[in-house]
C-alpha cells in the first residue's frame, strides 16, 4: 500500500492517516472516486442528451401549434437531442394516426420514459454513496474504539491516558472520513435529480403541447 501510495505521490502525513484508519478508510477513499467519477460522467450525459431549455425546440412547438407542420418537423430534424426525436416522432405518429391519437400518445410515452430512465442512470451509485460512507465511518469508529478498550484493558494498573486519547481520536478519523465523503455526495445527489427532474418536466410539457396543438389551432 505504501508503493502504490508513493506512486500517486500521497505524502507520508496522509499516509500515515490511511495506516491509522486501516481498511475502511480505504474504502471511502475509493468511494469517493467511484462517487467523483459519477458526477463527472453525469454531467458529461446531461450535456449530451441537452437537458437545458432549448429555443429551437420552443420554436418548433410553435410552428406545429401554428399548423406549420413540415416546419416544425425540420426544426426538430437539425436538432440532434434525445428530445427533440422524441417530439418529432410523436408528430409523425399524431399524423399517420390521427384516428387514433391515444395509441400516439402511448408510444410517444413509452419512448420517453425510457429516455427519462436513461436521464436518471447512475444516480443510484451515488445514493449508494451517501448513505453507506457515513455507515462505514461508523464501523470503523467502532472498530477503534473497541482497539482503544482492548489496549487500555492490557495495560492494567499501568494506565496511560495517552493510550485511550490516541485511540479515540484515531476511530473518530473514519466517522470523520465517511461524512466527508457522504456530504458532497447528499449534495451533488439533490442538484443531480434536481436537473433530472427538470429534463422531466420539459420533456412532458414537450409531448403535452404536440397532442393539444389542434385545440389552440383556429
Amino acid at each position: 500500500m505504501d508503493k502504490a501510495f508513493n506512486l500517486l505521490g500521497i505524502s507520508a502525513d496522509i499516509q500515515d492517516l490511511f495506516d491509522a484508519g486501516g481498511p475502511v478508510l480505504i474504502i471511502l477513499l475509493l468511494m469517493s472516486i467511484i462517487g467523483i467519477a459519477t458526477v463527472l460522467l453525469k454531467v458529461w450525459q446531461f450535456s449530451c442528451i441537452g437537458v437545458i431549455h432549448n429555443t429551437a425546440l420552443e420554436s418548433a412547438l410553435d410552428d406545429w401549434r401554428q399548423g406549420k407542420e413540415s416546419e416544425a418537423r425540420d426544426r426538430l430534424h437539425n436538432i440532434d437531442k434525445p428530445i427533440a426525436k422524441i417530439v418529432r416522432h410523436a408528430m409523425q405518429l399524431l399524423r399517420q394516426s390521427s384516428h387514433n391519437v391515444e395509441l400516439a400518445r402511448e408510444e410517444t410515452i413509452r419512448l420517453a420514459s425510457i429516455e427519462l430512465q436513461h436521464s436518471r442512470q447512475y444516480l443510484r451509485i451515488l445514493e449508494v454513496i451517501a448513505t453507506l460512507s457515513p455507515l462505514l465511518g461508523l464501523f470503523g469508529t467502532v472498530i477503534g474504539m473497541i482497539d482503544a478498550f482492548q489496549q487500555l484493558e492490557s495495560a492494567g494498573s499501568a494506565v496511560d491516558p495517552s493510550i485511550l486519547s490516541g485511540g479515540i481520536w484515531v476511530a473518530l478519523l473514519t466517522t470523520a472520513a465517511g461524512l466527508a465523503v457522504a456530504i458532497p455526495s447528499i449534495i451533488l445527489l439533490n442538484y443531480l435529480e434536481g436537473i433530472a427532474e427538470k429534463y422531466k418536466a420539459e420533456m412532458e410539457d414537450s409531448i403535452t403541447r404536440v397532442f393539444t396543438a389542434s385545440a389552440y389551432r383556429s
